[in-house]
């Protein structure tokens, strides 16, 4: 399957960037060139902030219901171009072309849900306390254009909590997606297009990111900033936005923990471990890192833990049966490399992986290590791969301890039969975001945000779309 080609897409067209600087997009799987494109020019930037803006007076004005007319048909291509789209994914990302495609189905459930709650975004009544005002409103209005920015590991579901909320809202968006995965996003672009969104509505730019992130941000044009990605980062552009008072929601990075207590179901808490540790070869930021166990079941766990991540099938995305990926990067490798030398050489015991494989593209095992101590930088840095860290732990309070010592506060997850331990877990543990008994945080319905250092704000559910709008008050006086 030949790469589609990349263009930016700017006022309702698909077209060439004019940078002279161009980017090269390789396959994961075996490091061979896929395309290469132009990134955009500053004259670009210019061309799509002055798209956004027209955009987003013709789409706030566009009613509700129409809005979400135009939306879902979007989200109908893309159901139909899904298997399509799911194999440009897994040509550019490398996970496996089934979790591809569910994620592109998922994409459009999430785009779907913020249309549907776009439609039904209510004002709000408050009884006056003087007798000559006859009515006090407070509407939710669009916040104004938006300016988005997104990572490599999802390369159509976080465009979609971006644009899904911004387009319900009746706000327009430009997406920067990492440029490893640009063609996923322009992919989920085109249905937009075909749909029937107006001009300059959406914007997708590629190129510099600096250069993009610094051009935009700095806009009077654009009123809100949404950024999911590492945490040095995501700090860096909320001072940018900060400094211009822009809006700004920023999904960061975690390091989730993993509670697995005495009473918990030991093969099943360790079938949903292995799964949610090695999907997409670990590179979820909610994915769980570390996982602590009641000592009286460790063995038990240790044992099963281990053959299941052994059993897993490394492959080619594309092929048949592969339920492991490769890593984005060859710079990836190279850093769980590091992360696992020094966890080792500090005295961590390895139980399985923990060295490249000798073969064509970038893989890296699964790896679990026990035993890592607290000065080991797999457990001050989040691995963001396939790498998981076991250890025991003897009380509650302890391992309640242990997993909120981070500054990470984004997902944690915890593993009980007993109600009560199932509260406290839920009560306790320091995170945007709780599973007990399942890893499942992540759903059209609800938000997904982190707290500490592992961001600000929402996406996702109603709270996805509230945070691309303003809150306005109308009072009315009888004249």
């Amino acid at each position: 399957m030949s790469h589609p080609p990349i263009h930016l897409y700017l006022d309702g067209a698909f077209v060439e960037g004019r940078s002279t600087a161009r980017v090269q997009v390789r396959n994961p799987a075996d490091g061979s060139l896929l395309t290469e494109y132009a990134g955009a020019s500053p004259a670009d930037l210019q061309d799509a902030l002055a798209a956004t803006e027209r955009g987003f007076a013709t789409w706030s004005r566009v009613l509700a219901l129409e809005r979400f007319r135009i939306i879902t048909r979007a989200t109908a291509l893309i159901r139909e171009r899904a298997a399509a789209i799911a194999r440009v994914l897994t040509l550019e990302q490398g996970k496996p072309l089934a979790e591809s495609l569910r994620e592109v189905q998922l994409a459009a459930d999430i785009i779907d849900f913020l249309a549907e709650e776009g439609k039904r975004l209510a004002a709000r009544g408050v009884p006056p306390r003087s007798p000559g005002v006859a009515s006090q409103t407070v509407m939710r209005v669009p916040v104004g254009p938006v300016a988005a920015f997104t990572p490599w590991n999802f390369p159509s579901n976080l465009p979609a909590r971006k644009l899904g909320g911004a387009l319900a809202a009746g706000c327009s968006i430009i997406i920067k997606p990492d440029e490893q995965v640009a063609a996923t996003c322009l992919e989920m672009a085109r249905a937009f297009h075909d749909a029937g969104l107006p001009k300059g509505v959406l914007g997708v730019v590629m190129g510099n990111p600096a250069e993009i992130s610094s051009t935009l941000i700095a806009s009077p044009v654009i009123a809100k900033v949404s950024f999911t990605g590492s945490v040095p980062v995501g700090k860096q552009l909320g001072e940018l936005a900060a400094r211009h008072m822009k809006r700004y929601t920023a999904e960061l990075g975690g390091h989730a923990p993993v509670i697995v207590c005495a009473d918990a179901d030991i093969a099943a808490a360790v079938k949903l471990c292995v799964q949610a540790k090695f999907r997409n070869a670990g590179q979820v930021c909610a994915s769980p890192v570390r996982f602590l166990v009641h000592r009286s079941r460790l063995d038990e766990f240790r044992a099963a833990f281990v053959a299941g991540a052994r059993a897993l099938v490394l492959g080619n995305g594309m092929d048949e049966g592969t339920q492991v990926g490769p890593l984005i990067h060859e710079r990836r490798l190279a850093q769980m490399q590091v992360l696992v030398d020094d966890a080792l050489e500090r005295g961590a015991r390895l139980l399985c992986g923990g060295k490249r494989l000798d073969r064509p593209g970038w893989f890296y095992p699964p790896t679990i290590l026990e035993g890592a101590p607290e000065d080991a930088q797999l457990q001050q840095v989040e691995p963001f791969g396939p790498i998981g860290l076991l250890d025991g732990f003897d009380t509650l309070d302890e391992a309640l301890a242990r997993a909120n010592a981070l500054p990470y506060g984004l997902a944690a997850y915890g593993f009980t039969r007993d109600l009560a331990t199932a509260h406290r877990l839920a009560q306790d543990l320091q995170a945007g975001m709780v599973g007990i008994n399942h890893f499942g945080v992540s759903q059209p319905e609800t938000p997904f945000g982190g707290i500490k250092d592992s961001g600000y704000g929402h996406e996702s559910g109603l709270e996805g779309l509230l945070g691309c709008t303003e809150v306005k008050l109308v009072s009315v006086a009888v004249a």
